[in-house]
C-alpha cells in the first residue's frame, strides 16, 4: 500500500534515452500503467499524456487534466506497429494500409473508423480513431511489452508563444503531483503531428504538423 501511495502522490522522474530504450526502464513505466497510473512520455514530435488504454479510470484522469470528461476527449492510440489495428478499426482498404505503411513509423495521426470496441473503451458513440505510431523508440517499446496500445494526448503550454511543453523538467514540475511517472527523452519538439483523415474513402488534411502530408498522398 505504501509504494501504491507514492506513485500517486509523487511522480516518479524516469532518464530513457530513445535511441537505446534500457528494458528494466521500459518495464518500470509499464508496471506503473498496469496500476492503473498516468505518465508523461516523448514521442516524435511533443510530449504526451497516457496509460494503458484498458484502464478506464486512468483515461478519466487524463481527460480531467485536459478539461474534460472521457467522454468527450479527443485521443489518439499508440501502436507499435500496424499488425494490432484491426483490433480496434474497421477493415483497411489496400490504399489506406500502402499509405500507413509509407506513412509509419513517423510524426502522424491517421484517423481511421472505429470498430465495436472503441465505443466501449471511451465510454461513447465515437466512430473514428486517431491512430498513431511514432519515430521514436520508447513509445513503441512501451506499447510492445505492455502488449496494449496506450492513450496519446499532447501536453500543451500555458505560454502564449509555445504551444507544447519541450522540457521534460518542467512537465515534471507542473505535473509532479498529478501523474505517477514522467519520462526524460530529451527535450521534445513544439511541433505536433500531421493529423490525415482517411477515413470513407477520404485523404484529407485536417491539420499540418510536422509530417509533410505531400510526401504520402
Amino acid at each position: 500500500m505504501g509504494l501504491f501511495f507514492y506513485l500517486f502522490t509523487v511522480a516518479e522522474f524516469l532518464k530513457i534515452y530513445p535511441e537505446n530504450p534500457n528494458p528494466k526502464a521500459i518495464r518500470t513505466v509499464v508496471d506503473t500503467m498496469l496500476q492503473g497510473g498516468v505518465i508523461v512520455y516523448p514521442t516524435d514530435t511533443v510530449y504526451s499524456f497516457g496509460c494503458d488504454i484498458r484502464q478506464t479510470k486512468a483515461m478519466e484522469r487524463i481527460a480531467r487534466l485536459k478539461g474534460l470528461k472521457l467522454e468527450k476527449a479527443d485521443f489518439s492510440i499508440i501502436f507499435d506497429d500496424l499488425s494490432h489495428l484491426s483490433d480496434y478499426t474497421r477493415q483497411i482498404d489496400t490504399t489506406t494500409y500502402k499509405i500507413l505503411r509509407k506513412a509509419l513509423p513517423g510524426p502522424y495521426t491517421f484517423i481511421l473508423e472505429a470498430n465495436n470496441t472503441v465505443p466501449k473503451l471511451f465510454k461513447n458513440k465515437k466512430k473514428t480513431i486517431g491512430i498513431r505510431i511514432p519515430d521514436n523508440n520508447i513509445p513503441r517499446d512501451i506499447v510492445k511489452e505492455l502488449s496494449s496500445p496506450i492513450i496519446a494526448s499532447s501536453v500543451h503550454d500555458e505560454d502564449e508563444i509555445i504551444d507544447y511543453t519541450t522540457d521534460p523538467e518542467l512537465i515534471r514540475e507542473k505535473y509532479d503531483k498529478l501523474v505517477d511517472l514522467v519520462i526524460d527523452g530529451g527535450f521534445g519538439d513544439n511541433s505536433a503531428s500531421t493529423v490525415i483523415d482517411l477515413t470513407n474513402g477520404r485523404r484529407e488534411v485536417i491539420r499540418e504538423g510536422k509530417g509533410d502530408s505531400s510526401l504520402i498522398l
